[in-house]
């Protein structure tokens, strides 16, 4: 029987997830959807055909999907970065991974190259995407932008800049393109005013591709790897509550399409962390009042990120409740047993099972009396669902098998990243 085709509007899907990268501090501004809606206005003043459009935009929705910490995407903010382009290699790997990225994939890849008159048409005797190009121009542009001033008294300046590295830094048609936008104070404005995300919505969020479960599935492993891979404390933490997750759905008596949605639903609970520094993530010490306040956003970030995909209602509601407690103690909207949802209880239990008994660098993960006695607590004090616990304990071997088979596998992609991060692959 075939597979049935799920409709996905691309801009829901890409909009959601540029906004959070943004949220790691408030220096970073609006500069993903900067980037989007220069790189798109750009491409229509160039008479880029639609696609060409639509990719430009994506492609500067997520150029800087690879920078994990807070401090590498501050010091991609400065227009002199001398990056070395790490996190956009980062950024290439993972998007590689989905289908509909492909080629945005590699339009990342190179973003940070430079003209050289002419010389930057390609790098290690492959062609460049011209789209790397306009992406490159559009970012450069996006950091120059002073958010505290008058947008419009900023323009001399910002066309100087780029004018004189037109040829050297920039393709000179493009620079030409830039140019000739500086005349068109709506555009400004439009970036100035918060206007610019319903241009964008407006000229590409229409266009829809047509998926299927299989693919969801794919697109969510993606994006566990983009939110794992921030910290090697994390990186198989995802993995290990789809597995368990998928074992608990299966045993109350979710149906198959069921468990494939709530595998999508675990790789995605914990997507709101993109908003969160890894230098938070990755701290071996008690977390301050202050760093805890920002650790606890990422399950409202979680629904932020999901809810405007219709396609995955069901999956925003699994995913973003994981840290509500039956008993009304949980966060962020403090939701209790009366309406929490089965999906969500699993989840809970899902995502406490795995963080107790899964290694990290810095300690063993729990034995089964240590853990089973942790939830059974838990459920005690009705904070998890106790038949979802005693499910647990009647199979505990195999779910912990499944974890283990799981985050195993995660565990070789983690160093294989690693390992393409150093530099030994070639774009393909």
């Amino acid at each position: 029987m075939p597979l049935r085709k799920i409709p996905i509007n691309l801009w829901n899907l890409v909009s959601p997830l540029a906004k959070t990268f943004d949220l790691m501090n408030p220096a970073l501004g609006d500069h993903c959807l900067r980037v989007a809606y220069l790189a798109m206005r750009l491409a229509e003043e160039l008479e880029w055909p639609a696609w060409r459009r639509r990719e430009a935009a994506i492609a500067g929705a997520l150029h800087d999907i690879g920078a994990f910490s807070l401090a590498e995407r501050l010091d991609l903010l400065e227009f002199e970065s001398m990056d070395p382009g790490t996190h956009a290699r980062a950024g290439y790997i993972l998007l590689r991974e989905f289908k509909p990225f492909e080629r945005i994939a590699e339009t990342v890849l190179h973003h940070h190259q430079l003209w050289g008159n002419g010389q930057g048409e390609r790098a290690n005797g492959s062609p460049v995407p011209e789209g790397s190009h306009l992406v490159h121009l559009a970012d450069r542009t996006a950091v120059l932008f002073r958010k505290n001033e008058p947008v419009l008294a900023q323009i001399p300046g910002i066309r100087a800049s780029i004018r004189e590295r037109s040829g050297t830094w920039f393709v000179p048609a493009y620079v030409d393109a830039l140019l000739r936008l500086c005349d068109r104070d709506y555009i400004w404005m439009e970036i100035s005013s918060g206007a610019m995300e319903e241009s964008l919505r407006h000229s590409l969020g229409m266009e829809t591709i047509d998926t299927d479960i299989g693919e969801l599935v794919g697109f969510s492993r993606l994006l566990c790897r983009i939110i794992d891979f921030k910290s090697e404390f994390t990186a198989t933490h995802s993995s290990g509550v789809a597995a368990v997750g998928r074992s608990l759905a299966a045993l109350v008596g979710f149906s198959s399409h069921e468990c494939q949605m709530f595998e999508i639903a675990a790789y995605l609970h914990d997507l709101g962390k993109l908003a969160v520094p890894s230098e938070i993530l990755e701290k071996r010490d008690r977390l301050t009042q202050a760093e805890w306040g920002v650790m606890r956003t990422h399950a409202y970030y979680t629904y932020q990120i999901l809810n405007p995909i219709e396609a995955l209602n069901l999956v925003a509601s699994w995913s973003s409740l994981h840290q509500e407690r039956l008993d009304g103690s949980g966060y962020p909207f403090h939701v209790g047993e009366d309406d929490l949802p089965l999906g969500a209880r699993v989840m809970a239990v899902a995502d406490v099972f795995t963080g107790i008994t899964e290694d990290r660098p810095y300690r063993k993960g729990m034995t089964r009396e240590g853990a089973l006695g942790v939830l059974r607590d838990m459920a005690a004090k009705r904070e998890l669902d106790a038949h979802l616990i005693s499910l647990v304990e009647e199979h505990f071997e195999a779910i912990t098998r499944a974890r283990e088979e799981a985050q195993s596998h995660a565990a070789l992609g983690y160093e294989a990243f690693r390992e393409d991060l150093k530099g030994g692959f070639a774009a393909r």
